[in-house]
């Protein structure tokens, strides 16, 4: 298993190769944590937008929206049950266009092809492109043909009339843009369609756009297996603009037996833990206790207990968007499972190959790290060999 991180996400994977919006649950107190919502099956999960424990090829999983019983918000805090639709509601912001039209989509079982099938037989052209775009909130209906498409989609869907119309925002700007900054420098490293975008949902065009990372420091510990048994992470924020007061991070594993059980913030306040089983993701979204000044900075600190993988882990890698101005990697190993060679490793973007490989001595505390000062954007890893 491995991880990734952006000073928004990791990961972490068994192969070599580790943001907003109210909810409806009050925010632990400082220096509480809590379990992540579970599945149906009682297992557990967790996620940093920075940092993710998987596999390089997870990033482009099926682009079918992810099913309401596989988003949980964590309720135990307040004992307030929640319903199916509360639930869905939290996890992906469901009073949007785009993540009203998912949940839609995944509740009637409908593929893409489907709707595009459908409409068209109603005498309405509408490409599987254009409906991925309206879902994933990159462009909306606004041309008299799209607003009738949206009518029709409606009664396919079984909404109620005027649910979808009543969501749709102002017309926007003809022509080609790029797209917003937080959006388009993490596009630029995760690509399109990759999980993170596809767990965070509509909240991806705003990803921790008021804040950025400047220190990242993780700690990764593997147990005696040579899974992963948990991590930590602290990561010092600037605020853009006035007003920050939270960020999201989302954590994705390669493994799906690898999954978190226990959270733990010590510097914030947990709002959310949402694992989402389908993406083996979880998005953690913690606030700061204040609203930051323009140029304020702020500490944020977790940790991750990780339930044991089905593989040993072999790497650990973070993506950034943004330049960090020190980046420190820190891998400790039980003295029955330590590796035989230990390398560090850069990535243009997920899914690149590796460059600027580099063997890294292990410590006297049977640890490995690298410490990255100007840490420019991309993915940085550490990779690492078991003996026969």
């Amino acid at each position: 298993m491995s991880r990734r991180a952006d000073s928004d996400e990791t990961r972490a994977t068994a192969r070599p190769g580790r943001e907003d919006g109210d909810r409806p649950d009050p925010p632990d107190p400082p220096g509480r944590g809590g379990r992540p919502d579970r599945d149906d099956r009682g297992r557990t999960a967790a996620a940093d937008a920075d940092a993710r424990p998987g596999q390089p090829g997870a990033d482009a999983a099926s682009a079918e929206p992810v099913r309401t019983e596989e988003a949980h918000i964590t309720a135990a805090r307040t004992g307030r049950a929640l319903t199916t639709s509360a639930l869905h509601a939290a996890a992906t912001g469901a009073d949007t266009f785009p993540a009203v039209l998912r949940e839609a989509l995944g509740r009637r079982g409908l593929s893409l092809e489907r709707v595009s099938e459908r409409l068209k037989a109603r005498g309405i052209t509408i490409s599987q492109a254009t409906l991925s775009s309206w879902q994933r909130g990159r462009s909306q209906p606004e041309r008299a043909r799209s607003l009738r498409a949206v009518d029709v989609l409606e009664e396919i869907l079984d909404l109620p009339a005027g649910t979808l119309r009543s969501l749709l925002g102002p017309r926007r700007p003809r022509g080609r843009t790029t797209p917003p900054g937080a959006e388009g420098a993490a596009l630029q490293i995760l690509g399109e369609d990759s999980v993170v975008e596809k767990a965070l949902g509509a909240r991806f065009r705003h990803f921790n756009q008021e804040t950025s990372s400047l220190m990242v420091h993780d700690i990764v510990r593997i147990g005696e297996s040579g899974t992963m048994s948990g991590f930590s992470t602290t990561n010092v924020l600037r605020a853009g603009r006035a007003g920050a007061d939270r960020a999201l991070f989302v954590l994705s594993f390669d493994d799906e037996a690898a999954e978190p059980v226990d959270i733990r913030v010590t510097c914030g306040r947990l709002a959310e833990a949402t694992y989402l089983k389908g993406l083996k993701s979880l998005v953690l979204e913690i606030h700061f206790g204040r609203k930051l000044a323009k140029l304020d900075t702020t500490v944020v600190s977790y940790a991750v207990e990780v339930s044991p993988s089905l593989t040993p882990a072999t790497h650990y890698e973070r993506w950034s968007r943004t330049n960090l101005h020190e980046y420190l990697q820190q891998v400790y190993f039980h003295p029955g499972a330590l590796p035989v060679d230990c390398h560090r490793y850069v990535r243009e973007k997920v899914g690149a190959p590796p460059r600027a490989q580099r063997r890294i001595p292990l410590g006297a505390a049977h640890d490995v790290h690298v410490l990255t000062s100007r840490c420019k954007p991309g993915v940085h890893g550490v990779a690492w060999e078991y003996g026969p």
